[in-house]
């Protein structure tokens, strides 16, 4: 029996990179039936078919920064499983520039998409944990969160992520909810793929392991806050960053 056996969640931003490692992780501990909402679903129909011989994924469309879309969105959710244990909230964007040049629209536009979007997703689903006593909720961070050149806007998501995540810790402690964050480093996925040689370079030498991380490297840390090993953690903040320093 695995770690999530009789368990249901949901992942945002599920279908590739982090969100995708996560998701399979769970299904290698039983997970009873996951949803995963993503905006692209070309994407996260395809993960399906490739990891989910069993038909335990749902995949749901949503544009987590739109509150209308996510209100829509869980209401298939909750069609679809007969209650969520467990929301891992990565779905997330960036829109780099430097501060001289950044736009508004991309400002706000990442801020709507990995920190409201956190926070929408939390409020759908934190009544039903308060009402049964139980839920996990994992928040996926950054460990840019303390400031990185180019990145006000995702640096400043990932900031709020910190204080949301240790409020809504506080708020549901009494009704055994936990609220935990991971702090990924530099991790192999798509969206390094428009970063130069030249930074990434740069990035490597911050990290006394000097190399970036698989995403296949934080799921087991997605997997014990999901799990009951993780009863009395809560409010925190778990790095997975090869031991860098911002």
């Amino acid at each position: 029996m695995g770690k999530l056996s009789g368990k249901y969640a949901v992942v945002t931003g599920g279908g590739q990179g982090i969100g995708r490692a996560i998701v399979e992780a769970y299904l290698k501990e039983d997970i009873a039936g996951l949803v995963i909402i993503d905006y692209n679903v070309e994407v996260a129909n395809k993960t399906k078919v490739e990891i989910d011989p069993d038909g335990r994924i749902t995949v749901v469309s949503c544009d987590i920064s739109s509150r209308e879309s996510v209100e829509t969105a869980f209401q298939e959710v909750f069609k679809v499983l007969p209650q969520v244990d467990i929301l891992v909230n990565n779905a997330g964007i960036t829109r780099d520039a430097m501060l001289h040049k950044m736009k508004y629209e991309d400002f706000a536009r990442v801020l709507h998409t990995n920190l409201f979007g956190g926070f929408s997703c939390t409020q759908m689903v934190a009544p039903g944990m308060r009402e049964r006593n139980y839920g996990k909720i994992v928040f996926i961070g950054s460990i840019n969160s303390y400031g990185q050149i180019g990145q006000s806007n995702y640096a400043a998501s990932k900031a709020g992520i910190l204080g949301l995540a240790k409020s809504n810790a506080k708020e549901l402690a009494k009704h055994n909810v936990t609220v935990n964050v991971i702090e990924p480093g530099y991790i192999k996925t798509d969206m390094l793929k428009t970063v130069p040689e030249k930074i990434i370079s740069t990035w490597l030498d911050l990290i006394p392991m000097h190399r970036m991380a698989d995403p296949s490297e934080l799921a087991p840390v997605a997997v014990f806050l999901a799990s009951d090993d993780s009863s009395f953690v809560t409010g925190n903040v778990i790095r997975v960053c090869g031991g860098a320093k911002m």
